[in-house]
């Protein structure tokens, strides 16, 4: 009996999948337009009586992105309440909608990830999978590994898009 030989395994391609620089901690919301007057005015005296009432340990271990979903006009004394009330609890803040947050986590992510392993290899970066991944993520990578890989391609290794090739 022959033996199965794995080609790609052979190859020496490298596939990097984005979706493992996405945070693995919960992004959750916090609506500004929940603490308003008819969720569109800010009335400081109300708003800091409800921030005191807010159960802020719900937030622990969880990157919390702090929005409001209306038009309403909300100084930014307000985020800066907020994040003091989350900051002893929340992973992380920033002033975003969730998804937003949540590409900044995956793109510091990926700025942080070492690089020297890659010199010189063929690298796939992963173009199918279950995650909504941005093409801000895989321009960022691809910026990243440009002056240091041989090749960069996208796909798949059964079937690759080349993206650059040292000369």
């Amino acid at each position: 009996m022959e033996l199965i030989q794995n080609k790609v395994a052979d190859s020496g391609l490298i596939v990097i999948d984005l979706a493992e620089f996405l945070p693995k901690e919960a992004v959750i919301g916090l609506d500004i337009k929940d603490f308003l007057f008819h969720g569109m005015v800010l009335r400081e005296k109300e708003f800091r009586e409800q921030l005191r009432g807010v159960d802020w340990q719900s937030y622990s271990g969880r990157f919390v992105a702090v929005h409001c979903s209306t038009d309403a006009i909300v100084p930014r004394w307000a985020f800066m309440l907020i994040a003091t009330y989350l900051q002893p609890h929340a992973l992380g803040i920033a002033a975003a909608q969730p998804q937003a947050y949540r590409e900044q986590l995956a793109l510091e992510a990926i700025n942080a990830h070492p690089l020297e392993s890659l010199q010189d290899a063929k690298v796939i970066l992963k173009g199918c999978g279950d995650h909504s991944l941005s093409d801000a993520m895989y321009t960022r990578m691809s910026l990243r590994l440009l002056p240091v890989v041989k090749s960069l391609m996208y796909g798949e290794p059964c079937s690759t898009v080349p993206v650059f090739k040292k000369k």
